[in-house]
């Protein structure tokens, strides 16, 4: 039996007072798990009414356990142990956290960098492919699954047997996959990506991996109940006034692990709350940090809200300490939730917490209409053909610098100056800084290290996101939410491009389509976007992060 548990200081607290009552009185649990699809009004209505059946997933992916175990004994019989994941977003976020968590091997592969790509194709004797697409029209993943077919059929391998399929049924993935004789196991197509944690896209590949997905849904099963309550101490209620109903709105919510034994979880909650959230010029950003010691934890801004992810074990008495400065003194201008439960509690737990702050947003909590436009954008650029950049403003070594937006970037000529010139165009009360790097998140992982030293140089929040990953997640609020921020995109060209069969564009192309279609969009938006282009990947890594490194901290101890 799991248990849930939300502990409130601050803000945050006085929201769960002032704002949870109002939930209650119209019933809002309740409807929600009775797939009410009135419940974000009428421009809602349409698009809610065929995304919500994740209320019942605890129980309606049962059917799911025995047809992943018997594949799984199947495929163990005959040498496969190592399971890759294909998939966006929603489609690759849960099975990474759930597969950390259990401490068993996933290899996702969410990028269309091609380095990364082609780091993921190797040991193929004894690899099996899960390709997740809802719509089946995913540009990345369609690429994905063409490189690894190719691969299998290379190395002499039949890759119907090796490629299982997750997608909504009827899609034209789902169609052309039975067609050719691949293995297909339909989602439940009544469910958004990002809520999509507790189907086949969450379970098919953590289960294949050898994650424990049976206790998974006993633990979310566990708490439909009070999850559903018409009752002040509903947890998922509280949490989403917490998230969204401070008043002003604190609209930066900062997510940092403290003991709770959930591995990832803050990324996985960051695409759910950013996707669903930022829009119609509102929204609540999640903003990931790693403890105690980040800027935005120890001097937080006035429109930020801190949660902590707590140990399933800790009492009420443990989180005590909510709502204190650095040196335990009380704070009274902190705005803290903890929250606390096991893994298969919380994905439902920030669900119903998500779908509620979308009701107290005035906001339809299911769409993602500029994630849409950023596709489309890099479409079209790849239909258009890729050609030769626009030349740099400057060029300083082995960083080419561009700027979009708006003519903020005077005369800046080196990559401290273009900075510089980025972070003067922030909003000092209201912004936040998107640091958008279109590498490989694997072997580049040291340069998210850069981001305290970001935020306590800006005194400001500050995201790092993977591109193109993000572009299914903060990427909505980047374009959708409040025009607060600022954006630092950083693009490179890959050791060695690599081809997608079939496709007359290489996997190299298309990343450069998705980053400067996202940048295009932005600036339509009348968001700054500081470009900086590494014309030698390994020396203007090195570069960019030096300059990064040297900037002055503008508070703490320098």
């Amino acid at each position: 039996m799991s248990s849930l548990g939300v502990v409130a200081s601050g803000a945050a607290a006085d929201a769960i007072a002032s704002r949870v009552g109002e939930l209650v009185e119209a019933q809002f649990a309740s409807k929600l798990f009775a797939q009410d699809a009135t419940l974000w009004g009428p421009d809602a209505e349409s698009e809610s009414a065929i995304r919500l059946s994740w209320v019942n997933l605890p129980r309606s992916s049962r059917p799911l356990l025995g047809e992943v175990a018997a594949l799984r004994e199947q495929l163990k019989g005959e040498g496969v142990d190592r399971v890759v994941l294909c998939g966006m977003g929603g489609s690759s976020l849960a099975p990474e956290v759930i597969c950390a968590t259990a401490g068993v091997d996933l290899v996702v592969l969410d990028s269309s960098q091609p380095d990364m790509v082609r780091a993921a194709i190797t040991d193929l004797d004894r690899t099996v492919v899960v390709v997740s697409s809802k719509s089946g029209s995913t540009v990345e993943t369609d690429s994905q699954r063409r490189a690894f077919q190719a691969a299998f059929s290379e190395a002499g391998i039949d890759p119907t047997a090796r490629i299982v399929i997750v997608t909504d049924p009827g899609s034209p993935l789902d169609e052309e996959s039975r067609a050719g004789g691949y293995r297909v196991i339909n989602a439940d197509p009544n469910v958004g990506g990002r809520y999509s944690a507790l189907t086949a896209f969450g379970l098919v590949p953590s289960g294949l991996a050898g994650a424990d997905i049976e206790a998974l849904l006993d633990d979310a099963e566990s708490v439909w109940d009070v999850l559903s309550a018409d009752d002040d101490g509903n947890p998922g209620l509280r949490l989403g006034a917490a998230m969204a109903g401070t008043d002003p709105l604190r609209d930066k919510l900062v997510i940092v692990d403290d003991g709770s034994g959930i591995v990832g979880f803050a990324d996985w909650a960051e695409q759910l709350i950013a996707e669903s959230t930022g829009k119609l010029g509102t929204g609540v950003l999640p903003v990931v940090v790693g403890g105690d010691s980040d800027p935005e934890v120890r001097w937080p801004a006035a429109d930020v809200t801190i949660a902590r992810l707590v140990g399933d074990d800790d009492s009420d008495d443990d989180l005590g300490g909510l709502g204190a400065g650095p040196d335990g003194t009380a704070d009274g201008s902190r705005s803290e939730v903890a929250v606390s439960g096991s893994l298969g509690a919380q994905l439902l737990l920030w669900e119903v917490a998500t779908a509620a702050a979308g009701r107290l947003l005035g906001i339809n909590p299911f769409d993602q209409p500029d994630v849409e436009s950023a596709k489309k954008a890099a479409r079209a650029l790849l239909e258009k053909g890729i050609g030769e950049s626009e030349a740099p403003a400057a060029t300083d070594g082995a960083v080419e610098i561009r700027s979009l937006g708006g003519d903020w970037l005077g005369a800046a000529s080196t990559t401290a100056d273009a900075l510089a010139a980025l972070f003067a165009q922030l909003d000092p009360e209201h912004g936040y800084v998107a640091v958008m790097a279109y590498l490989d998140r694997v072997t580049d992982a040291p340069l998210a290290d850069v981001r305290p030293g970001l935020a306590r140089h800006t005194e400001r929040p500050t995201t790092f996101g993977w591109g193109p990953r993000f572009l299914h997640s903060t990427g909505q609020f980047h374009k959708g939410g409040p025009a607060t921020g600022v954006y630092l995109q950083v693009t490179t060209a890959p050791h060695e491009d690599l081809a997608i069969p079939g496709r007359e564009f290489t996997f190299g192309d298309f990343i450069t389509s998705q980053a400067a279609g996202d940048a295009q969009v932005l600036a339509e938006h009348g968001r700054p976007v500081l470009q900086l282009h590494l014309t030698d990947h390994d020396a203007g890594l090195a570069q960019l992060t030096r300059a990064l490194t040297d900037l002055s901290p503008a508070k703490g101890d320098a």
